[in-house]
């Protein structure tokens, strides 16, 4: 038997075919694109989201028709907080309006000053979450808002086209603002606080457990004899650590990506949104996770980089192996802040230039103040009750062993590195859909990949980076400040 991970990323959908082993037998992609209307939308047809699958089912098909043959059960992961909005025919009213569109940034505000929504949900009303976006609608398109029978979130509506149903599962949901996430289920005081009622609201399951068979014209299409079961799935965050098996409480990742992830599994719900942590269902029951974001990481390195018309590996390779302690301090805030500060106002800084400070004085800086927000996001989770022993490092950023180093040393906590391998969402998505079709026990399915090195704290620098990310807190009140409107 053979198991599909379908991953609907905003700039592609990648599908992952896995053997019963968890062998990787192969992946296809194929790529989207995105509208932007006006300034700060963001929108994808998700007629789109059904060509590119088809297409990347159609070349893993072609390229592995034994295994493909073969398929047992599928997972689904894909971005978040989008609203796919549907009427009773089940058409699409409009294209869907994705995590990263700040439209409703006003109706986010309203809906966070009421304090049921962070009491039940657990979580800021962000206005990339899904209850704003139709709280806009309701105010800009009222004739559209009047035809919404149901509200899916983007994997969801790729599950409707594959098995008919209007399904979701308690990751993805939490990130509505609609989810009493402590009780797992849907909150009709947060739906009615924002217009909506719970028939239009997908049914719940949990991520690991079956959520609906292919359709016979599905199977048709892809050449299968079925049936085929369809998992719950994740959100694309939960299903990476599903991939990771970052499942259990106390495991946590750091993800140095475009933007920086902190994510650690808890075994209770432990929610602090005044800290702008996350806290979400995770794709298994009875588990949360807890999640702290910043919005530039290797982006921060790429970005000077640009200026240097150097590649970021070149100037990461200036630096040499030896770790040296911070001098000039980097705010890495380039788009604003989110976990701990959540201030879409805030911009980047250096502090403490001088005649000496060259190029790789600068490039350590970026590094040591990525490493400096990271620790932010780990102390964020600590003051809401989430102790980590050590982390592993995934994404771009995690090839430079100084950088990991750095972290390291931030922290004060060891920093994994995994084999090389393809540990992401789909990957955790066909592990879920192994799961589900199986009945496996599912801590037993979703295991750590093997560590390849770790990175250990520098005992003699520590002192000096613990005094470097003090000048780092103390900075940010001022930039907060400078950056705050002139007083009328």
């Amino acid at each position: 038997m053979t198991y599909l991970g379908i991953d609907l990323g905003t700039s592609s959908v990648k599908l992952l075919l896995m053997a019963e082993d968890q062998r990787i037998i192969g992946s296809a992609s194929a790529e989207l694109s995105v509208s932007r209307p006006a300034s700060g939308f963001c929108e994808q047809d998700p007629a789109d989201w059904i060509t590119a699958t088809r297409q990347a089912a159609q070349e893993l098909r072609a390229a592995h028709g034994v295994a493909w043959a073969a398929l047992h059960g599928i997972g689904l992961s894909g971005h978040m907080h989008g609203a796919t909005v549907l009427d009773r025919a089940d058409a699409v009213l409009r294209p869907c309006i994705l995590w990263n569109d700040t439209r409703s940034h006003a109706q986010a505000a309203r809906l966070d000053s009421d304090p049921r929504f962070r009491a039940i949900s657990g979580n800021i009303v962000f206005p990339g979450f899904t209850a704003p976006k139709l709280v806009w609608m309701q105010e800009n398109e009222p004739d559209l808002f009047d035809k919404v029978a149901k509200v899916l979130l983007p994997k969801d509506y790729l599950r409707l086209w594959l098995t008919g149903e209007h399904l979701s599962e308690m990751s993805d949901a939490a990130g509505t603002s609609w989810l009493d996430t402590g009780a797992r289920d849907w909150s009709d005081v947060l739906l009615e606080a924002s217009g909506m009622r719970r028939d239009q609201m997908p049914d719940l399951v949990e991520g690991t457990a079956a959520a609906g068979r292919l359709r016979p014209e599905i199977l048709a299409e892809w050449g299968l004899s079925g049936p085929v079961t369809v998992a719950g799935g994740a959100g694309d965050n939960a299903a990476a650590a599903c991939g990771m098996g970052t499942v259990s409480g106390g495991a946590a990742f750091v993800s140095l990506g475009t933007s920086g992830v902190v994510f650690a599994a808890t075994d209770s719900y432990l929610p602090r949104p005044e800290s702008a942590v996350h806290t979400f269902c995770h794709a298994l029951p009875d588990t949360w996770h807890q999640m702290g974001v910043m919005l530039s990481a290797t982006d921060a390195l790429n970005w000077h980089a640009r200026i240097c018309g150097e590649s970021p590996a070149a100037l990461v390779a200036e630096l040499g192996r030896q770790v040296q302690a911070p001098d000039a301090i980097f705010l890495p805030y380039l788009a604003g802040e989110r976990t701990p500060h959540n201030d879409a106002r805030i911009r980047a800084a250096f502090v403490g230039l001088d005649h000496a400070t060259d190029r790789p004085a600068i490039t350590r800086a970026v590094l040591e103040g990525v490493a400096f927000a990271i620790r932010d996001n780990v102390e964020a989770l600590r003051a809401a009750g989430t102790t980590l022993s050590r982390v592993t490092a995934v994404g771009g950023g995690a090839r430079s062993d100084y950088w990991l180093s750095v972290i390291a040393t931030v922290l004060g906590l060891p920093v994994d590195v995994p084999q090389d391998g393809d540990f992401g969402a789909a990957f955790g998505a066909a592990r879920l859909g192994l799961i589900a079709a199986t009945g496996a026990e599912p801590r037993a399915v979703l295991v750590p990949p093997p560590t390849a090195r770790t990175l250990l704290p520098d005992a003699v620098l520590g002192d000096a980076f613990d005094a470097g990310y003090a000048r780092f807190s103390a900075l940010y009140p001022l930039l907060r400040d400078r950056n705050s409107p002139p007083r009328k």
